[in-house]
């Protein structure tokens, strides 16, 4: 009769507490593909409307983008896709550096110059589309586009 090995449980793996947090990797690469597919929409929508309606390239001036930026529709199309745009784009940057970056200092450099680069433009550009006036009360009528004169 053979000896048999006494039945012993595996020791456990110490619990990672990396398993109860959440994954921001995985919902990072999930925004990247749902993003990815929306910016094509949002810019293929905005270059069909500003390149094939219309007189095409010829119709593109001031007066086209002051009446675009009046209507809260574009305005709307206008903020996803520099919101998205940025984003998308930002995490990606994030990703390169990630895998890039191999000391720490420098890693802390290239995110902080990216972020402020984003804030910046994220901000002024929203700024833009919500705050744009052609016509702004007070300036000098020589200033002014044709447009505010009609």
């Amino acid at each position: 009769m053979a000896a048999t090995a006494p039945d012993i449980a595996a020791p456990r793996a110490p619990r990672n507490r990396r398993t109860t947090r959440t994954n921001w990797e995985l919902y990072g690469w999930l925004f990247m593909r749902a993003s990815g597919v929306l910016l094509l929409i949002l810019i293929f929508g905005h270059l069909f409307v500003n390149l094939m309606t219309g007189d095409g390239i010829q119709q593109i001036d001031f007066a086209f983008v002051a009446g675009k930026l009046s209507s809260p529709f574009w305005q709307t199309w206008d903020l996803l896709m520099l919101w998205l745009a940025m984003i998308h784009g930002t995490n990606g940057v994030r990703t390169i550096i990630n895998d890039y970056a191999e000391r720490i200092g420098t890693r802390v450099v290239l995110k902080s110059a990216l972020y402020l680069a984003f804030t910046i433009t994220v901000t002024l550009g929203t700024l833009v589309i919500f705050t744009f006036d052609p016509c702004p009360p007070g300036s000098p009528d020589d200033l002014l586009p044709a447009l505010c004169f009609d």
